[in-house]
């Protein structure tokens, strides 16, 4: 489905905080998620994906360029990011993808329609998200895919630690857990797929870590004075 063209003053630069949501692509964000999508590829190269969460959609667009001959569905309940989003995905050139407005707790959409439902660090923003994953285990085909990925604040690490650093880190997680979401996500994905009604033996876990290192990724990360500074290690 084509997009209209965004007007410059709808897409225009992020704030500083949404540098980071604009660094995420399928390849440093989903990559535990390739090989399925390679496999279920070879079955069906007219794959539906649905990405709920998306944001200003970069992970979205390049899902959509792993799928030439599918189609992304590419839903945020925030109506203001999504001209950004559509922005995004022109400038990465690909045109099977849509954008919608929608929420992940009242999914406007049938039962098993996609082969593939993603979410990024979302389920965490939630007060119920096995709920959240409960609606997505409904829109996903039989034999599909349900895939989530999602930080835990408590376990990240920062060096060197000065005060200033280890207190904002400290604001961050209370800030989450007081707005009704969790700090420690991460470590509770299986409970919340199994309160959401998978079986335990369709589950599988994984582990991943981000970290920023190099000359580049320090000054990218300088520049978010009211996100984030200096290096960390997300797990």
């Amino acid at each position: 489905m084509g997009q209209s063209n965004p007007k410059p003053d709808e897409a225009a630069i992020p704030a500083p905080q949404a540098i980071h949501h604009e660094w995420r692509t399928a390849e440093n964000s989903a990559a535990y998620l390739l090989p399925k999508i390679r496999t279920l590829k070879e079955q069906n190269p007219k794959l539906a994906i649905l990405d709920v969460g998306a944001g200003s959609g970069t992970i979205s667009a390049t899902l959509a360029a792993l799928v030439p001959d599918g189609h992304v569905t590419a839903l945020d309940k925030n109506e203001a990011i999504l001209p950004r989003a559509r922005a995004n995905a022109q400038a990465a050139g690909v045109s099977n993808i849509d954008f919608q407005q929608g929420d992940v707790n009242q999914l406007s959409l049938s039962d098993g329609s996609f082969d593939i439902t993603h979410c990024h660090q979302m389920l965490c923003h939630l007060s119920d998200p096995a709920a959240a994953l409960r609606e997505m285990l409904r829109v996903t085909k039989p034999g599909g895919v349900v895939a989530a990925r999602e930080g835990d604040l408590e376990t990240e690490c920062v060096w060197p630690a000065l005060p200033g650093l280890v207190k904002f880190h400290g604001f961050v997680a209370a800030v989450m857990t007081k707005s009704g979401g969790s700090a420690t996500g991460g470590r509770q994905l299986l409970s919340w797929a199994i309160e959401a009604g998978a079986q335990r033996d369709q589950i599988k876990l994984s582990y991943g870590t981000w970290y920023y290192a190099t000359p580049e990724d320090r000054r990218t990360w300088g520049k978010l004075s009211s996100f984030c500074a200096s290096t960390f290690i997300s797990i």
